[in-house]
């Protein structure tokens, strides 16, 4: 077995010590009788030669895990779908279409009932892309998606149905060094929604006296393809393995989806949830430095694409210590940024395994808190409630009681001093809205998360998005503010679901931390506009 292992100093082939003895040449053909008949000098040359291959690959697996415990994180760019759509929109489309799109995609989540069968992002407009790439195929650009773990993305030949407004997909073709994952594999099971291998390869035709003898794991009895939903559409494929690049790290025996036929879902993802299939849990078997923890750090865009030229970092192996260093542009502490992580403790949800899911206790509007209700406090034995930090939803969701008390906190602070914007709510999908004057009071809104200390306090621009109304020439043109938080429905439609969504607008200008080894998420303000030069230059 060989596996590799790329950084920008080290390139290194690993020969796993099961296999090392092959490289001693042995004929078959000889007959015992010969071998035993050898002189003492040819068996001590082939003793030596075994043991000198078996000390090399121990060497070597000591030079990589070396290599890649003190290495510096893997650095990736995240560019978001604003920056390369070709089509300019106005606020309110925008603002529309996210906010229809995050309404599917929570409440997709209680209607589908079945793991795995979760919805992703629909369409252009508001979400983050990695770039990837598999054996010998060109680069593909995928969703980055926290809330799921599959990695999937359309194959050549590839039939998109319904999908004429959608963006087009970022085609590739499987490589001559791709391989089918066998239907005895746990990867297969966890693809199909942990349905147990036996049934799985029965489906694959594996005889009988194999299955019992578990014996069905060649290419002859390949995985079977799998359905997949999403909340406007769905995908049929099989699961392969290649090599991952992320340069310049490269990963042996990488296990992903193949689909040629999608139902308006022309665009790939790239599952970073908690279970087997997603890139951190398959990078931890590799290099569990970089698989353990990763972050990300959101560049604040506003829907203005001309914010979102610059990438927004995507950090593998990212290990915050107690005491974080200041971090800058120069040697001036005066002028550096000094960066304190606020950590939650995630929860277990035995339903949804793949989420990272935290506890909520309250939203504080100004001075005054108000308490979360039980089912985001915590995640029940169906698996029901919690709160999802999720990088694939855009807007924050929150159970239609706990919302209402939120926006007629706000509205009791902000509706005295602005006129309310009814006209504009129904077509921009948020509310409240507000007509604004030279004069804008907003009041603080602070995320109060279990743990001691573990609030977040968010930028205003992360919460109340300002923009001019009328750019139609329809109407006359007004400055209008909206708030950023969605209605996510009754708690009686949430029961056996996730409770609420952190969206990745209110991410925005954090770096966000999902440190997996000790359990919790961590949340740290940043200028994320110039973190990617800053990391780049440390």
């Amino acid at each position: 077995m060989l596996n590799s292992y790329t950084s920008c100093h080290h390139s290194i082939i690993i020969l796993s010590t099961d296999h090392v003895f092959l490289l001693c040449t042995i004929k078959k053909s000889r007959p015992l009788l010969q071998i035993q008949k050898q002189s003492h000098t040819d068996i001590s040359a082939m003793k030596t030669c075994c043991i000198f291959f078996l000390y090399l690959a121990i060497i070597l697996q000591h030079c990589f895990y070396f290599s890649v415990s003190s290495s510096s994180p893997l650095l990736l760019p995240l560019s978001h779908s604003l920056s390369t759509s070709k089509h300019s929109s106005s606020p309110l489309h925008l603002l529309k279409s996210s906010s229809s799109r995050s309404s599917e995609r929570f409440r997709r989540h209680h209607q589908k009932r079945q793991q795995h069968q979760l919805p992703l992002p629909l369409s252009s407009g508001s979400d983050y892309l990695l770039s990837l790439s598999v054996g010998s195929s060109s680069s593909v650009s995928l969703y980055l998606d926290t809330g799921s773990d599959l990695v999937w993305f359309p194959c050549r030949p590839f039939t998109c149905i319904l999908c004429e407004s959608k963006p087009p997909p970022s085609l590739t073709s499987l490589s001559s060094s791709a391989s089918t994952v066998p239907c005895s594999s746990p990867s297969c099971s966890a693809a199909h929604s942990s349905l147990p291998s036996s049934d799985l390869c029965a489906i694959s035709n594996c005889p009988l006296d194999l299955i019992e003898t578990g014996e069905c794991n060649n290419s002859s009895y390949p995985c079977p393809p799998f359905y997949y939903a999403y909340g406007d559409g769905s995908l049929v494929a099989r699961l392969y393995s290649d090599s991952l690049s992320l340069p310049p790290l490269s990963v042996a025996n990488f296990t992903f989806g193949c689909a040629h036929t999608t139902l308006a879902e022309p665009i790939g993802v790239a599952g970073f949830g908690r279970g087997r299939l997603s890139i951190p849990a398959q990078l931890a078997s590799f290099a569990p430095h970089l698989g353990n923890s990763f972050s990300y750090c959101l560049v604040s865009h506003s829907f203005d694409s001309e914010r979102v030229r610059r990438p927004s970092p995507l950090i593998l192996g990212r290990f915050v210590e107690e005491k974080e260093k200041r971090v800058g542009a120069d040697d001036d502490d005066d002028h550096k940024e000094k960066v304190e992580f606020v950590y939650t403790e995630l929860l277990d949800n035995p339903k949804h395994p793949y989420f990272y899911s935290v506890s909520l206790q309250g939203i504080s509007v100004g001075k005054r808190n108000i308490p979360a209700p039980a089912m985001l406090r915590r995640v029940d034995r169906n698996g029901g409630g919690g709160v999802v930090v999720d990088s694939g939803t855009t807007f924050t969701m929150l159970p239609a009681k706990f919302y209402n008390s939120v926006v007629e906190e706000f509205d009791s602070r902000v509706g005295r001093v602005h006129e309310r914007a009814d006209r504009v709510e129904p077509s921009s999908g948020m509310s409240p809205c507000y007509y604004l004057n030279q004069t804008v009071r907003i009041p603080a809104l602070v995320l109060h998360f279990a743990g001691n200390g573990s609030s977040v306090t968010l930028p205003r621009r992360n919460y109340f998005y300002e923009f001019m109304d009328g750019e139609d020439g329809k109407q006359e043109k007004r400055k209008v503010g909206c708030l950023m938080l969605m209605n996510g429905g009754d708690e009686s439609e949430l029961r056996g679901g996730t409770g609420a969504i952190l969206g990745n607008y209110q991410q925005q200008g954090f770096e966000v931390v999902y440190d997996l080894l000790n359990r919790r998420v961590g949340f740290a303000k940043r200028k994320c506009a110039s973190y990617w030069d800053t990391l780049n230059q440390s």
